[in-house]
């Protein structure tokens, strides 16, 4: 055995104890820290799992199963992920396994049984490629060509093969792919067995990858405007003395050509940038844009790609395998846990969406947060940029732990759209409303539509009615396992839950008293794109929302079309409200501002006033003036109002009162822990119990239980326990209490079938 015959294994489990294992003498000095080994668990369970730490103290039981296999020649994890995945359990409350599981490419994580080989998912991609049998002088090689005089194919597919390789009398060639090759030359697939039985030609298998690398020419950065240069100097000025920026721009105030400067000074330090977006819908524009400066040192990531294509991108990042590295990443939340090895830059844009919050499964973190602490373990800089902060961020430049920047004016001194307010209940009982569309709004689309301009229409709710109900009594089809409505879905004519995935057909009947003819209530996207066909019949019409993007380029393929002025009116979700770079898009209509207002958070107001200054951003941003009409029954609505006149320090002013007075984040630190229980009546003991032994320790601090809105998913009933936590207490003994009063009540008679998550920073 060898001196440190010991090692700690990270399995992707919900343990947060840790795995020991003997090290064979075989594996000297080919284990370390962030190595991918093979390990048997119990009985029969075979999982791959990552090297944590390597140690010469036995562990306190006596059967050590030893190492079973070290599967990469390198280590697939580095030490600062190691400390970020450290980091993320601690404060997160979750297991080091856990975090595991969501940072590596399921490729990458094995799991079999014991008396069955467990093999690699992952397997590179190869081709069948050509080169010269043997480096023919060129003598020889015009010897060759005579010869094949009376074999016209051979001949065509030798003279093809020179061409695409490069030759050159006593130069190097490139190896040329067999289909390549074949096809070029217009000849079968058997055509090129007679050159390799004459010894000219021969095949080898090469390993070529599933990425395709930008191979255009590369542009040279534009200059920037007096305003972006102002912005960019005091950016370099705060990052002399803090890690932290906010850049607050309003829309289309070139934040991000700023970012492509920070990028272009990384770069040439020799540095790795991290550029993070909140929706998967916003990253084909910017790699456009990116890709145009960088080329093929830009690489994307999101969870769109296949886990082998994630695979590659991972060992890019990394610097594994002789890969070509990626030094700028662009993705959505989970490409912080790339392998950086130099980080420079992290550039998290709309810092404010709720999209970086992951909500299951567990790690339940915050990717914005996360994605600070990583650069921090870099010595990197990070810049957040939005045009509607959130008020955490913006309460960090006030008290100083981040350094604010501000762009005023929309680039080019492009004019901010003009915003009409439509109210939706006047024109309903005038009988003005057109469907869902109320004169203004109408109007607005008419004539962007006769000036050759194009329109989105948002409204953020999928499929084409919420709910349907019976006109008698009132009844509403509910989901068998969830507590909530089905929402109808005519395109694939199902009533469809939005919580399990659950489906039914159409009922004809009313469930309740049985009389027929159910009618729809409220609209989804779907029916505003039905109805806006009808209104506006010449329009060519797209949506964009779930159902919509499932596949893997459909994001690209409805972006490219509104880009090229192939669609007119695109209606969609919040997935069209940020990062849409449209010259030609002039008409915003936000269909029912109400429903983004009347929602039980207590963040509703600032993500109403978020999406909307979002979505209004995307209208008229060059020379032409946008216009926006948000549709709401209470146009005197406070929130409404500071969306008319642009007015984010308002909206921080409101709302950092109301927190204060109420002590939500900013001011105060929030656990929330959800109990879940199939049995509603032991749901209730069981979350009482909890909250009692909560209370003894926190006190007034201790909220619930209560049911959430949704009260049932999956057939699993639901409370939840609200912890308040001083904002300048140390929050880790907190954690460490919470802990234990979930390990007693989990040893609890019964407790064994109860699903308890801790969710930290639940907003």
């Amino acid at each position: 055995m060898m001196n440190n015959h010991f090692a700690d294994i990270i399995l992707p489990l919900a343990y947060k104890g840790q795995f020991t294992y003997a090290l064979p003498d075989e594996f000297a000095g080919s284990v370390r820290r962030g190595s991918r080994v093979l390990v048997q668990l119990g009985n029969r369970k075979l999982y791959s799992g990552i090297v944590s730490r390597i140690h010469n103290t036995p562990p306190p039981t006596r059967n050590i199963r030893p190492l079973l296999s070290i599967l990469d020649p390198e280590p697939v994890v580095n030490e600062i992920q190691l400390k970020l995945w450290s980091w993320m359990a601690e404060y997160y409350m979750c297991s080091v396994g856990e975090v595991m599981k969501a940072a590596l490419p399921s490729d990458l994580c094995l799991e079999g049984l014991a008396e069955a080989p467990v093999t690699e998912k992952y397997k590179p991609r190869e081709e069948t490629f050509v080169r010269l049998k043997e480096p023919f002088s060129e003598e020889r090689l015009n010897e060759i060509l005579d010869s094949l005089a009376r074999a016209p194919v051979q001949l065509r597919i030798l003279t093809v093969y020179l061409d695409l390789a490069g030759y050159i009398p006593g130069g190097s060639m490139q190896p040329v792919r067999k289909n390549l090759l074949l096809r070029e030359a217009g000849a079968a697939h058997g055509s090129i067995d007679g050159l390799l039985k004459k010894g000219i030609l021969d095949l080898f298998e090469m390993e070529t990858g599933r990425l395709v690398d930008y191979d255009r020419p590369l542009e040279a950065l534009k200059e920037l405007t007096s305003e972006q240069l102002r912005a960019l100097k005091e950016l370099q000025k705060i990052f002399s003395d803090k890690n932290t920026a906010l850049l607050h721009g309003v829309t289309s105030s070139g934040k991000t050509e700023l970012y492509i400067h920070l990028i272009d000074e990384q770069l040439k330090k020799g540095k790795q940038v991290l550029y993070l977006l909140p929706e998967i819908a916003l990253t084909t524009q910017i790699i456009q844009r990116l890709q145009k400066h960088f080329g093929p040192l830009t690489g994307v990531y999101h969870s769109r790609f296949s886990n082998a294509e994630r695979v590659e991108i991972w060992n890019r990042v990394g610097g594994l395998y002789n890969a070509r590295d990626y030094k700028l990443v662009i993705g959505a939340r989970s490409a912080l846990f790339l392998p950086f090895r130099n980080l420079g830059l992290v550039i998290v844009d709309e810092e404010h969406d709720g999209s970086y919050k992951q909500q299951d499964p567990a790690p339940r973190y915050n990717a914005r947060d996360s994605a600070l602490v990583l650069a921090s373990l870099h010595g990197a800089r990070s810049v957040l940029g939005s045009a509607s902060p959130s008020i955490e961020s913006y309460y960090n430049t006030l008290s100083g732990k981040y350094g604010l920047v501000e762009l005023k004016q929309r680039y080019g001194s492009v004019r901010l759209p003009q915003i009409i307010l439509a109210d939706s209940r006047e024109a309903y009982r005038k009988k003005l409303m057109v469907s869902h569309f109320t004169p203004q709004l109408l109007g607005a689309i008419d004539n962007a539509l006769a000036n050759n301009e194009q329109v989105i229409l948002f409204q953020n709710r999928r499929g084409f009615s919420p709910y349907l109900e019976c006109p008698e009594c009132g009844w509403i089809p509910k989901c068998v396992q969830c507590a909530v409505s089905l929402t109808y879905h005519k395109g694939i004519a199902s009533m469809v839950c939005h919580y399990c995935g659950y489906s039914s057909s159409i009922p004809s009947h009313c469930g309740n008293c049985g009389s027929p003819g159910l009618q729809t209530r409220g609209f989804g996207t779907e029916k505003i794109e039905d109805e806006i066909k009808i209104v506006f019949p010449s329009a060519r019409v797209a949506r964009m929302d779930q159902d919509t993007t499932r596949g893997k380029n459909s994001f690209e393929r409805i972006l490219r079309s509104l880009e090229e002025g192939q669609t007119d009116i695109l209606i969609g979700t919040q997935m069209i409200s940020k990062g849409l770079d449209i010259e030609n898009l002039t008409v915003v209509g936000i269909l029912n501002a109400d429903n983004l207002l009347n929602f039980p958070d207590f963040r509703a107001h600032e993500r109403s006033f978020q999406l909307m200054e979002q979505v209004s951003g995307r209208a008229g941003r060059r020379t032409k003036t946008g216009k926006v009409v948000i549709q709401t029954s209470d146009p005197g609505n406070r929130i409404i109002r500071l969306v008319l006149n642009h007015d984010y320090r308002n909206m921080f002013k409101i709302q950092m009162e109301e927190r204060k007075a109420f002590n939500y984040p900013p001011f105060c630190r929030m656990i929330r822990i959800s109990v879940k229980h199939r049995d509603r009546a032991l749901l209730n003991a069981f979350s009482d119990f909890l909250a009692r032994d909560l209370k003894a320790v926190f006190g007034k601090r201790i909220l619930g239980p209560e049911y959430p809105p949704v009260s049932q998913i999956q057939l699993w009933y639901i409370k939840n326990i609200l912890v308040k936590l001083e904002r300048e207490q140390p929050v880790s003994r907190a954690k460490m209490q919470i802990s234990r009063a979930i390990e007693k009540l989990m040893k609890e008679k019964g407790a064994s079938s109860l699903r308890i998550s801790v969710d930290v920073d639940p907003y």
